[in-house]
């Protein structure tokens, strides 16, 4: 039951905080600049409203994430700084001295309680209109990018993955007390899954009855090592991650995981509109749904900034259908589409084409023109080997035949004036400008734990992404808006 939760809490010692959080920390500035009661208004529905015990308001949850997230923190850590952090429980509506929740419980919100799906265009969605409440966006300017998240588990086998914590575990402790080496249970020796995490388990009751634990470093390592004992006991969850994908950022370099797909304006760097993806889909193919969201939040978009994989010609026609200015530099190759436009698609961190089954082609030959093709092409030649026992095969590879390969027209007529577009001075000026989004994903990863994935699953994904993107805006929000006020 949340009936009167948005109550405001009543104690006598609520006069510390104008003590010990001064107002420039920037937790009580969130405060003040966000009305969270939406959080009650989206969530509602999850909840009995006038039967059974008070739930922990849902808005009160909503904040230890993005506490989570804005310090990049395990649910055990966050509770816990929770406990003696004032800017912390300032932040969170809670008197002095009241207590803090268990830290199963942000567990079962994130999975009982946030919404199936439409989270992050909410969230997003709100942070959007809070900068435009406050007169922050007025650049029609969008800066369009992807980056990519590594996937919880990469790739290992569920007794793989275990090892991998509890060995992190053993070697902190061994850094604050050698002595702990002869004390540790034997290793299981078996590839049984069962046997592992009760390994874990004496590992964990082992680290909790020694001094080590004290040590912040151990501390840390230790409560990863029961969120995963955790998961798996309640889930069984699979450490090769069933919604991840395998992407390329390179030709010869490859992430298993996800990718967000982001428009952020180009002045002010905030991020209006997110896409959630495996990890192989291709950036271009989302140009059209983060410029809609984007003026779905309410931003108005003229000028779209991106990388050569935005320049396809589906991309060209829909911006100058919109009468507006596309800033992406054509590729050679990446010109009139392809005669199969579901199954091959150009990755540009490869620099090569891709098959619908995500294969990469293996070698490329320069064809002039002759008299049946008037414009020069690219033959891109595929393993056929794999083709041999693709299960996408049928209608792709014929049976029998020794090669497999694939032609791409280098130049289109149109690309006439996308190509004219490139040359003036102001796509070379604007060109400048692509190196923001960079950086916005770089402080995404860097501070906010967005290199990989919290959770296993794209819905996982989506609610980290939402909660990161959310707070990440607020953040820069507060800071436009302080730069505006002094």
């Amino acid at each position: 039951m949340i009936k009167g939760q948005d109550s405001i809490p009543l104690s006598p010692y609520m006069g510390l905080y104008d003590l010990v959080v001064p107002k420039d920390n920037m937790l009580r500035q969130m405060n003040e600049l966000v009305d969270f009661s939406f959080i009650m208004d989206e969530l509602q529905d999850k909840y009995c409203l006038t039967n059974g015990r008070n739930a922990i308001s849902p808005i009160r949850m909503f904040k230890y994430l993005l506490l989570k997230t804005i310090f990049d923190l395990s649910d055990v850590d966050v509770v816990e700084r929770s406990k003696y952090d004032m800017s912390f429980k300032y932040f969170l509506d809670l008197a002095p001295e009241a207590g803090v929740i268990d830290p199963s419980s942000l567990t079962k919100f994130r999975k009982l309680r946030l919404p199936d799906e439409g989270l992050l265009d909410m969230l997003v969605g709100k942070s959007v209109e809070i900068a435009i409440e406050h007169n922050i966006l007025k650049d029609p300017t969008i800066i369009l990018d992807a980056t990519h998240t590594r996937a919880c588990f990469n790739k290992k086998s569920p007794k793989e993955f275990l090892q991998e914590k509890s060995k992190n575990v053993r070697k902190a402790v061994y850094r604050v007390d050698e002595s702990m080496q002869g004390k540790f249970p034997d290793k299981p020796l078996s590839n049984d899954l069962q046997e592992e995490l009760e390994y874990c388990r004496l590992i964990i009751s082992t680290v909790e009855s020694s001094k080590s634990i004290e040590v912040p470093a151990v501390k840390e390592r230790l409560n990863v090592l029961k969120e995963v004992v955790e998961d798996y006991e309640e889930n069984m969850i699979q450490s090769d991650d069933p919604d991840a994908r395998t992407g390329f950022k390179s030709q010869d370099t490859s992430f298993f995981g996800y990718k967000s797909h982001l428009a952020m304006t180009n002045e002010e760097r905030i991020i209006t509109a997110a896409v959630i993806t495996s990890g192989e889909k291709n950036d271009g193919k989302y140009l059209r749904e983060l410029v809609d969201k984007t003026r779905n939040a309410g931003v108005n978009v003229d000028t779209i900034i991106a990388d050569t994989a935005y320049s396809e010609r589906e991309n060209i026609r829909f911006t100058n259908e919109h009468r507006m200015e596309l800033v992406s530099k054509l590729h050679p190759l990446v010109t009139n589409g392809s005669r199969k436009n579901d199954e091959f698609e150009f990755n540009k961190d490869a620099g090569t084409y891709m098959c619908k089954a995500g294969h990469l082609a293996i070698q490329k030959k320069y064809d002039g023109c002759t008299k049946h093709n008037k414009n020069p092409r690219y033959r891109y030649f595929f393993d056929v080997e794999k083709c041999k026992v693709c299960p996408l095969k049928e209608g792709c590879y014929k049976e029998g035949t020794k090669t497999k390969s694939y032609y791409v027209t280098v130049k289109s007529t149109e690309h006439t004036e996308q190509e004219a577009f490139q040359e003036t001075e102001r796509f070379k000026e604007l060109s400048k400008s692509r190196y923001k989004v960079e950086a916005k994903n770089s402080e995404l990863k860097n501070r906010h734990g967005y290199k990989k994935a919290n959770y296993s699953g794209l819905f996982g994904m989506q609610i980290q992404a939402a909660t990161t993107i959310f707070a990440v805006n607020l953040k820069r929000i507060l800071r436009l808006k302080n730069q505006k006020e002094s």
